[in-house]
């Protein structure tokens, strides 16, 4: 079994609060988590139509059968068990009784938090980290394959296809939680969008081309993109909002949760398609981005990553904040580590001042070096990046 970076922080968080909420993708290992952490809890899945049946005729007598709690798995497609928590668990006082899981963030998310504020820990759990799958020597054998891979656990422990898992999941789930989500009239449409995103990865977000790519309106667009960012399949970067006396680009780039289903929707059969691929470069930087993600969210700490672009064409792949300044980022997918790599880290640091934490590349190379007064880190030492943000 593979360890999960978040595990400890579970236990932590269990003696703090009554109530803990792990949500994440469809697929992400919430559920063996769960079990995992708290073995001797008491297992319901709500996907059960029987056990959303046994819930619904009798709330009360359901929940007695868990007097020390229990595991309740894909809670969104019962929201108004939060209320019956929260009357069980201000009763009994106790801490970590009952641990939820979900799918969905929009349908879990706002029923937690209506109803379970104070009382409840959310954690997010995204499919396996490099330092995670690093942990348990399963490090993919190049930066392709990481691509390539992903690492979704069905992918990672499972003798299957990466492309062929990647391709049922998007019919399985992604249109299942998009039609429980939204009332999707033209899923050829949507699938369409789908795959534009991952045509779009690393760049500015623009309802309107996708409207007109689609032939649909930008306000579906807007739509379409909540479902899937709901669903934790794509995530929007936000431009860091400091402009130091320039004039900023305030847009959203665009990233997917993991990079394996991008290669999938981007038609890859094959991890060597990589080699010579025009998109080989943006999916490096997703999978940085995505990266430095989960090392917080493993941490049990907020998103801290931003970008940054001006007018002039100044840009910073990512700006890591920080209570002690901001930590400028530059990605590149090349083995040969250049010196104009580290020329856009530099103007920004010029720019921020004080602000400015050391800066650092991560490149496609496997050798981590300083150059320049900036950390070069490998691709396989993305987790040590990741512990410094």
């Amino acid at each position: 079994m593979i360890i999960r970076g978040i595990a400890a922080k579970l236990a932590e968080f269990a003696r703090g609060y009554p109530i803990l909420a792990i949500t994440g993708p469809r697929q992400s290992g919430k559920t063996t988590l769960a079990r995992m952490v708290f073995p001797e809890k008491p297992y319901v899945n709500f996907e059960d139509p029987i056990q959303r049946g046994l819930f619904h005729s009798d709330p009360r007598g359901f929940l007695a059968r868990f007097p020390d709690g229990g595991i309740f798995d894909e809670v969104q497609h019962c929201p108004e068990l939060m209320s019956y928590l929260q009357v069980m668990v201000d009763a009994d006082g106790r801490m970590g009784l009952f641990v939820l899981t979900g799918s969905q963030h929009i349908g879990m998310h706002g029923a937690v938090t209506q109803s379970l504020a104070g009382r409840v820990s959310m954690v997010e759990l995204l499919p396996f980290s490099m330092s995670e799958l690093q942990g348990a020597l399963r490090e993919p054998p190049g930066l392709d394959n990481a691509f390539y891979t992903g690492a979704y656990p069905p992918v990672i422990v499972r003798d299957v296809a990466p492309w062929r898992w990647y391709t049922d999941y998007v019919t399985t789930y992604i249109q299942r939680d998009v039609r429980q989500l939204l009332a999707v009239q033209n899923l050829d449409a949507f699938t369409t969008f789908v795959k534009l995103c991952a045509g779009h990865v690393g760049q500015l977000v623009n309802a309107t081309n996708f409207a007109e790519a689609c032939g649909v309106d930008a306000k579906t667009i807007k739509n379409w993109l909540s479902v899937l960012q709901a669903s934790y399949i794509v995530f929007l970067l936000r431009s860091h909002h400091e402009n130091f006396k320039k004039r900023l680009v305030k847009s959203q780039k665009l990233y997917f949760y993991d990079t394996g289903l991008a290669c999938s929707l981007l038609g890859l059969t094959d991890v060597s398609q990589l080699a010579t691929h025009p998109f080989r470069g943006a999916l490096m930087e997703n999978w940085v981005v995505s990266e430095l993600l989960k090392a917080r969210l493993q941490r049990g700490l907020l998103p801290n990553l931003f970008f940054w672009r001006n007018s002039s064409g100044l840009e910073v792949d990512i700006l890591a904040e920080g209570p002690f300044g901001m930590m400028p980022i530059e990605i590149k997918s090349g083995q040969t580590l250049r010196p104009e790599y580290i020329k856009n880290l530099l103007a920004w640091c010029a720019l921020a001042g004080d602000r400015a934490r050391k800066p650092a590349v991560v490149y496609g190379g496997s050798e981590d070096m300083t150059l320049l007064g900036v950390d070069v880190f490998s691709w396989k030492s993305i987790a040590k990046l990741g512990a410094r943000i």
